[in-house]
């Protein structure tokens, strides 16, 4: 029983001892490891050392009130506001500008009038009439005698000094001295008149050919 005592005994002191050294071992080790580390400076402010070894300047931190960031806030929203509001009202009145710069073009003004030797045509309205383009005419002889027309001869024109080919109704072939007016009306297929804006149109006796009845830039848009 001795004996087993003494062993126990012995047993627990080289256990104590090796974990006292082991202990101290750690502790060795771990403070080799931390070596040259330091607590961080939280301070708000420092002197910190310029890298030639100078002191730099003080930095210190400030805080704005409360009062002031909300008065600012509003002021940004505020002059943002504005300015939009501002640039709107120029890009108005920019427009306003260009518009009453763009003058309307003139509309066409009826009757448009030619006469050659007391013989006159008049051009009274352009108007759309289903697939065709119609010119309500008329003619007048204030002459001292009768003129025949041969109603093939009259040449219409577009811009484009195009040949358009065009059907007459109502128009006397024999214009008699009376002055007096004959209504009738000059007819165009659009298909022929491919986007045109204006036409002319000149119409001469027959067979004398002595007249020269023209009427230029009749407006058909």
């Amino acid at each position: 029983m001795n004996s087993s005592i003494f062993l126990t005994l012995g047993l627990l002191a080289l256990m104590f001892g090796a974990g006292l050294s082991s202990a101290s071992w750690g502790f060795k080790l771990g403070r080799e490891a931390l070596k040259g580390i330091t607590q961080p400076d939280t301070r708000p402010t420092n002197n910190l050392t310029g890298a030639q070894g100078h002191l730099s300047r003080r930095e210190e931190l400030v805080f704005l009130k409360e009062e002031k960031i909300i008065i600012n806030i509003k002021n940004t929203i505020n002059g943002g506001a504005v300015k939009k509001k501002t640039a709107k009202e120029d890009s108005q009145k920019k427009q306003g500008k260009v518009k009453s710069n763009q003058t309307a073009p003139p509309k066409q003004t009826f009757p448009i009038v030619s006469s050659d030797a007391g013989v006159i045509l008049e051009v009274n309205n352009v108007r759309r009439w289903g697939n065709s383009l119609v010119l309500d005419v008329n003619l007048k002889n204030q002459g001292d005698t009768a003129v025949r027309f041969l109603y093939s001869f009259l040449n219409i024109t577009d811009e484009q000094g195009r040949v358009l080919s065009a059907s007459t109704e109502d128009l006397p072939g024999e214009l008699p001295p009376n002055a007096r007016r004959y209504y009738g009306i000059i007819t165009i297929p659009f298909a022929l008149l491919d986007n045109a804006k204006e036409i002319s149109l000149e119409l001469t006796d027959y067979p004398d050919q002595k007249l020269d009845l023209k009427i230029s830039k009749i407006k058909i848009n």
